[in-house]
């Protein structure tokens, strides 16, 4: 029996890890789970799982959530609230696994506690990697921590790599192909982009996410962070991490061997599947999903990524390329810039605009470098600089 962390379980990913639960009551006990704003949502979690211990984003959310509780009989959680918090459920005693789904850079400081705790981590927020990736790789190298990738993409990925670990040896393999659906401006004219509405684009062909991710799965950028996150989960350079466009979404991803060889995963669109996976590695477990017939897929269609249409894919390459500073700088700048646009601040096409316009300002040349942030303080410091800039040059109407 293994007791799990679920940090963010009122998002999309937690949803889903809770359906993988509910499914392996023997495997599996929800220990601790953490909510942002979501209480209601949070307490019929907490009719049915019963977990003990329980965080909460602030103090007056911890008041309302207490006037409901004796909705449930004999139940007595412990409470607790705050940033401090999320660290708190990450390096319990008694958690075995963390689920680490707090969307952006808030999940970095509770998935690097947990690296240094050695827990086995089922990483779904990639931004913490992509600002914070040399601080957790090294924390988890340390403490034995395991990172087991749960966008479907690199967990994808990672079922395709040898079993040895550390992963990051390469062991004969060329390159990673991660394959993006398009999202759902695929062939959408340039001229059409412009008047983009957050409706639209949060309107996915194939995944159901969250509005933040679909937006980002819109732009691109979503795939442009998963570079740098398999640049640090598996060690490859940019010019070895490869973007192929797959709208049927039934591959997942590939790797490439030097002697020719691909291998590849497939499976329905579902994020119960990684999850399943990530939570039983190195067994299987049953994932509850409709299952994939390969009768019945049809013609799997690959293309080059559009950089034209799409330069946050670029802007994502070269920032990995430039180093950790860019990649902290980016990921701020496009967590803004997504949403002002999903608050009808911004269009569409300007979020690439933003970014850019981050990426270019003379902050960046004098922020430390990869050799210098060594700690979260330091890459969040970054972080809020980068933010208030671009809140700054979009609010003045500059996009």
């Amino acid at each position: 029996m293994r007791n799990v962390a679920l940090l963010g379980g009122t998002g999309s990913i937690g949803q889903s890890t809770l359906k993988v639960l509910r499914l392996h009551p023997e495997k599996f006990t929800l220990f601790a789970i953490s909510a942002h704003r979501q209480i209601l949502p949070l307490l019929e979690i907490c009719k049915e799982f019963r977990p003990p211990l329980i965080a909460l984003s602030d103090s007056a959310l911890r008041e309302q959530f207490e006037t409901l509780l004796p909705q449930i009989a004999g139940y007595h959680p412990e409470l607790r609230c705050g940033p401090s918090a999320l660290d708190g459920l990450a390096t319990h005693a008694e958690v075995h696994t963390v689920v680490a789904a707090i969307v952006g850079a808030a999940g970095l400081p509770s998935t690097y506690a947990a690296a240094k705790a050695g827990k086995r981590i089922l990483l779904a927020n990639k931004e913490a990697l992509v600002i914070g990736g040399a601080l957790i790789t090294a924390a988890a190298q340390r403490s034995g921590a395991s990172l087991l990738p749960v966008d479907s993409e690199h967990n994808a990925l990672f079922q395709c790599l040898p079993n040895e670990r550390p992963l990051n040896v390469r062991m004969g393999v060329k390159s990673l192909w991660l394959t993006a659906s398009g999202g759902p401006f695929r062939t959408t004219s340039q001229e059409a982009l412009a008047t983009v509405t957050p409706e639209q684009a949060c309107r996915h062909p194939r995944w159901a996410m969250g509005r933040k991710i679909s937006v980002d799965s819109a732009t691109l950028m979503n795939k442009g962070l998963e570079v740098i996150e398999a640049h640090w989960l598996f060690g490859l350079k940019p010019d070895d991490i490869h973007v192929v466009i797959h709208p049927q979404s039934t591959l997942h991803s590939m790797v490439e061997y030097v002697d020719g060889s691909f291998l590849a995963q497939l499976g329905s669109p579902d994020m119960c599947t990684p999850i399943a996976h990530a939570l039983a590695w190195p067994d299987r477990i049953d994932a509850g999903v409709v299952r994939l017939n390969p009768l019945a897929m049809g013609a799997l269609d690959f293309s080059a990524p559009d950089f034209a249409r799409f330069p946050a894919l670029q802007l994502a390459y070269d920032a990995l390329n430039s180093g950790s500073a860019a990649c902290v700088v980016l990921n701020a700048a496009n967590e803004i810039a997504v949403e002002r646009f999903l608050n009808g601040k911004l269009p569409f096409l300007a979020i690439y605009r933003a970014i850019n316009a981050c990426l270019q300002h003379d902050f960046l040349s004098s922020s430390p470098d990869h050799a210098q942030l060594q700690s979260v303080d330091a890459v969040l410091a970054l972080d809020a600089r980068a933010r208030l800039h671009t809140a700054k040059l979009i609010d003045a109407g500059r996009y």
